[in-house]
């Protein structure tokens, strides 16, 4: 072990104190970052995801298969609808992104439609509009 004289200097860094204290204000700064908005405040980080007639997305992809007119699907495949549900839990912004043909898309587009309104997800208790994926797989039989 060394000996310093008692009257010897320890070397400031300036550079890692600088370091230290943005490293501080990163790990502080995840806290903040849910603050926001009205007054709200998401500390707890609550979330509730949308509900379709008290089911989630599964329940959804079965009201689908049900109300599907199979004698529209022009041969089997996937088909991806990318949709969102707002706030009052309408669909909205619906796009059909991966489809079999013309006609089974606009199928797919009436059942998604025509479905009752959701639950919206919720976030600090407040609706909240979720962009929702939906992939689908049909076989003819």
């Amino acid at each position: 072990m060394a000996n310093f004289p008692s009257d010897a200097q320890i070397p400031e860094y300036p550079m890692i104190k600088n370091l230290l204290f943005f490293l501080v204000l990163i790990v502080a700064s995840p806290a903040f970052a849910q603050l926001g908005g009205e007054d709200e405040v998401y500390l707890s980080g609550e979330f509730i995801e949308p509900k379709f007639q008290g089911g989630n997305v599964l329940k959804f992809h079965q009201y689908v298969r049900e109300h599907f007119d199979m004698s529209k699907l022009e041969k089997p495949g996937k088909m991806v609808a990318v949709f969102t549900v707002g706030e009052t839990g309408v669909i909205e912004n619906l796009r059909i992104t991966e489809f079999i043909g013309a006609t089974s898309a606009g199928e797919f587009i009436r059942v998604i439609k025509s479905a009752p309104k959701w639950e919206p997800a919720k976030k600090g208790g407040k609706p909240y509009a979720l962009k929702i994926t939906l992939p689908l797989v049909f076989g003819k039989g």
